[in-house]
C-alpha cells in the first residue's frame, strides 16, 4: 500500500482486493449473487434475514415492541445472515435485497410475499402495517420521519466513516479520522440539542425515529461502538445519555438487541429467533456458532 503522503490516484481505478482491511472479503465493486442458495422460511408472517449490527437491531427492536403491544401479526423468524461468510451474496438473499446488505424482511402476511429492504423502509412498512410508532398527525409524522431519515443519511459517517478509519482500517490516517470524528461530534451535538428540548426525537412519543437512532448514537453515547467513547468525549452529551438509558431499559429494546447477535457475552446472544419463548429457554445450541 502506498504511503498516504505521496499517493496519487491512478487515471483509472482498479480493485485491489488486499486493501479492504478487516472487511476485505465482504466488499466488492460489483453486485449480484456469488452462489445459489435459497433463504429459509419459517412459520411466522414476518421473515427477517439479518445480523445483530446497529442496522439489524433497528428492526428486531421494532418487531419486539410491536409484539409487546399485542400485535400478533408481527410474530417473526429471525434468520442469521453471516456476512463474514458471504451469506448476503446468496441468490436467495440477493432476491430479497439486491444491495446485499442486512437487514432484509419478507412479509408473508398477504396473498403474495412482499420484500422490504433498507432498515428505514422496513420500519416504515411495519409502522404503517400495524398503525404503531409512527404518528398520524401531519406535523408529528413529519418530525418523526425527518429524524428517521437524518439517521439514514448520517449513519455512513458514523459507521463507514469513523468506524472504518478509527477501528478497522489497516492503517491509521490522521486526516480521515479527524474529518469523520469532527462530523460525528457535530451530529452528536445536533442530537443532544434536540433531546434537550424533547423527551424523544419525534416529540412526546416513542417512535421509529428513536428505534433507528438508538442502536447507532445511543451505542456511541454509552461507549459501545468502536471503543471510541473516550476519544469522542461522549460523556459531554448528557441529553443523549439520558435518552439512551431510557430506551435501553425498555424490555423490547433489550430483547431486540439480543436477536441475531454473534458477539459479546454469550448470555446476550440469540443467534436466531423463531419463538418468543426462545428468550426464556436460551440454550447453548441457540447461542453457539453452527457447524
Amino acid at each position: 500500500m502506498s504511503d498516504t503522503t505521496d499517493y496519487v490516484p491512478p487515471k483509472v481505478w482498479t480493485w485491489n482486493k488486499e486493501s479492504g482491511g478487516r472487511f476485505a472479503n465482504i466488499n466488492r465493486p460489483i453486485a449480484g449473487p456469488t452462489h445459489d442458495k435459497d433463504l429459509p422460511v419459517g412459520k411466522h408472517p414476518m421473515q427477517l434475514y439479518s445480523l445483530g449490527t446497529p442496522n439489524g437491531v433497528k428492526v428486531t427492536i421494532m418487531l419486539e415492541e410491536l409484539l409487546a403491544l399485542g400485535h400478533g401479526g408481527a410474530e417473526y423468524d429471525a434468520w442469521l445472515i453471516n456476512i463474514g461468510q458471504g451469506d448476503q451474496f446468496s441468490s436467495g438473499f440477493v432476491s430479497a435485497n439486491p444491495n446485499s446488505k442486512i437487514p432484509a424482511l419478507v412479509d408473508h402476511s398477504g396473498p403474495a410475499p412482499i420484500r422490504v429492504f433498507e432498515s428505514g423502509a422496513i420500519l416504515i412498512h411495519l409502522a404503517e402495517k400495524f398503525g404503531a410508532f409512527l404518528p398520524t398527525d401531519p406535523a408529528a409524522r413529519a418530525e418523526c420521519l425527518s429524524w428517521l431519515f437524518w439517521q439514514v443519511g448520517s449513519a455512513p459517517y458514523l459507521g463507514g466513516g469513523l468506524g472504518h478509519f478509527y477501528a478497522y482500517a489497516p492503517i491509521k490516517i490522521e486526516y480521515a479520522i479527524d474529518r469523520f470524528a469532527m462530523e460525528v461530534k457535530r451530529q452528536m451535538d445536533v442530537l443532544d440539542r434536540r433531546l434537550g428540548e424533547s423527551q424523544y426525537l419525534g416529540g412526546d412519543e416513542y417512535t421509529i425515529a428513536d428505534m433507528a437512532v438508538w442502536p447507532w448514537y445511543g451505542g456511541m453515547a454509552k461507549g459501545l461502538l468502536y471503543e471510541a467513547g473516550e476519544f469522542l468525549q461522549v460523556q459531554d452529551y448528557k441529553n443523549v445519555i439520558r435518552w439512551a438509558d431510557q430506551l435501553g431499559d425498555r424490555p423490547g429494546v433489550k430483547r431486540g438487541r439480543m436477536v441475531n447477535r454473534t458477539f459479546g457475552d454469550p448470555a446476550t446472544q440469540l443467534r436466531e429467533r423463531h419463538e418468543a419463548s426462545d428468550f426464556d429457554t436460551q440454550t447453548q445450541d441457540k447461542i453457539a456458532p453452527k457447524d
